[in-house]
């Protein structure tokens, strides 16, 4: 049995999703409810929850705010919220779940999945991550946290050559000839890396502009990494990935 805190200051949602995880996740027992941040924190060091179903907007103080003042964080986190682009983009940066309201069943039931098998908790690297990106949206962070099966992998963006869509997972390419499953699509990848120079140049791959070596043309042509791999140019994206390319002048550009 999993043990489990629902924090959020909306009593329906609350309700709601207890009643999600009592139908569809079986394994999850709730231990407690808390309408507000300040409970939430004496309620987590009491009953010591293994995961905290935790909403971002919530007044007095957030669910942010809550981290920062709960102590250790020895449970797993999975943030509820409604859509808000930058909090959003922020825990992807951090490799930390969430649950977009209202909450879906099969997304909970994959996200209390995820947080069985992970068995880990989150490091201090990633909640600075995610209060880094909150306070300063528009400036990168020094580095990415990328999720994977067994928890996460902390990269420098300049690091990834390319990425490779492989069905729900994407396969990063290193310079340090290291390859990391990443537990997202493609499209997920892309929007961590937006604040990068990565762009997508065919529908299964995202590269490094400043990893391409050459461009041979062709009907949508194929890039040559720094690696020595050849990519695959759709049509359709040619035309924007040479604007891309002309200002960097790459070396050998054909």
């Amino acid at each position: 049995m999993i043990t489990a805190t629902i924090v959020d200051d909306e009593p329906d949602c609350c309700e709601s999703l207890a009643t999600l995880l009592e139908r569809y996740c079986p394994e999850v027992k709730v231990l407690d409810i808390c309408y507000s941040a300040e409970t939430a924190i004496q309620s987590i060091q009491e009953h010591k929850p293994q995961i905290l179903f935790l909403d971002i907007e919530m007044p007095f103080m957030n669910g942010f705010e809550l981290l920062q003042k709960v102590g250790e964080i020895d449970f797993e986190v999975i943030f509820t919220t409604s859509y808000d682009q930058y909090a959003i983009k922020a825990i992807r940066f951090s490799a930390l779940d969430y649950l977009l309201k209202p909450i879906e069943r099969e997304e909970l039931q994959k996200s209390v999945q995820k947080a069985v098998q992970r068995n880990k908790f989150p490091l201090p690297q990633q909640l600075e991550i995610l209060l880094q990106k909150l306070k300063h949206p528009g400036i990168p962070v020094t580095r990415i946290a990328i999720p994977t099966m067994e928890g996460f992998q902390l990269l420098l963006a300049e690091s990834i050559i390319s990425c490779e869509s492989q069905s729900n997972y994407t396969f990063l390419f290193l310079k340090d000839k290291r390859k990391i499953i990443a537990s997202r699509n493609l499209k997920e990848v892309e929007e961590i890396l937006e604040d990068y120079p990565f762009i997508r140049v065919h529908h299964s791959h995202l590269v490094n502009i400043n990893e391409v070596e050459k461009y041979i043309k062709g009907e949508g042509g194929y890039l040559v990494m720094s690696d020595g791999s050849t990519i695959d140019v759709s049509r359709s994206r040619k035309e924007l990935l040479l604007k891309q390319l002309l200002p960097i002048k790459p070396k050998h550009l054909f």
